[in-house]
């Protein structure tokens, strides 16, 4: 048996194979889960063609989280493949790498950093609340962060994006807490994934992790992140909510 032996999973952004919600579909389903998979316009054909790797292939349906008629329509196009949904996985965020990443911090344009805000932080909540009409009994969500508690290089309204992201999981862990939804939040070391590759002098994280992580650190690894994800989903923490659990190897437990 597995921990997720009977439940069913939303991994909400999944495009490639290096991706936390891939690795986070494929470990659950290993568990026992019936998983589903969202992503929207063009990067539909990516995922498409990535899930067929995972057996049996997940359902994929269209979620743009900037879109009101997408989530309205959420619970109903889940409703089609699940009978309850008893995990969901935020594994979503962007920032134009162009004007909101890189050292540009000071000079990004609000439309930026609104979009950052929205697809990163705000979808959290209104994620969660598309799906609350097929939420079962005590389910979890479980988001994705990179430690938004201090300033990194080059990371600019990204990490502001995440400090946001780490607020809400909170005021969603004080707000759904009486429905008996948890909701929980990885903080992730620097992993070699789609969104790393987009930002501009990202490599200053992989020698801040060389120097500092004291279990060490492969960021080709994604497997501790998705098992951590999985863990979470599971009824191994059913009194833990408004968490962020960290798997980055003890870098954000040590000084200089």
């Amino acid at each position: 048996m597995g921990i997720l032996d009977g439940k069913s999973i939303l991994v909400a952004g999944v495009t490639l194979d290096t991706s936390i919600g891939f690795h986070v579909a494929r470990i659950a389903q290993a568990e026992g889960a019936t998983v589903v998979v969202s992503n929207f316009g063009r990067a539909m054909s990516l995922t498409s063609r990535v899930i067929r790797k995972l057996d049996p292939v997940p359902a994929l349906l269209e979620v743009d989280v900037t879109d009101p008629e997408h989530l309205t329509r959420l619970a109903d196009d889940l409703g089609g493949h699940v009978g309850q949904l008893d995990g969901l996985v935020h594994s979503l965020a962007f920032a134009n790498p162009k004007t909101a990443l890189g050292g540009k911090f000071l000079t990004t344009p609000w439309e930026d950093v609104s979009t950052a805000l929205h697809v990163s932080a705000y979808s959290f909540a209104s994620l969660c609340m598309a799906c609350q009409p097929v939420f079962g009994p005590n389910p979890s969500v479980v988001g994705l962060t990179f430690d938004a508690t201090v300033a990194w290089p080059v990371y600019d309204w990204m990490g502001v994006s995440k400090a946001a992201l780490e607020s809400t999981s909170r005021y969603l862990a004080r707000y759904l807490g009486p429905q008996g939804v948890r909701v929980n939040l990885v903080a992730a070391g620097p992993l070699q994934t789609l969104a790393k590759k987009a930002i501009g002098g990202a490599e200053e994280f992989d020698a801040i992790w060389d120097r500092q992580a004291p279990l060490g650190w492969d960021p080709t690894d994604i497997e501790p992140t998705a098992r951590a994800v999985v863990a979470l989903l599971s009824d191994w923490f059913p009194k833990t909510t408004g968490e962020m659990l960290h798997v980055d190897g003890g870098v954000h437990a040590m000084g200089a």
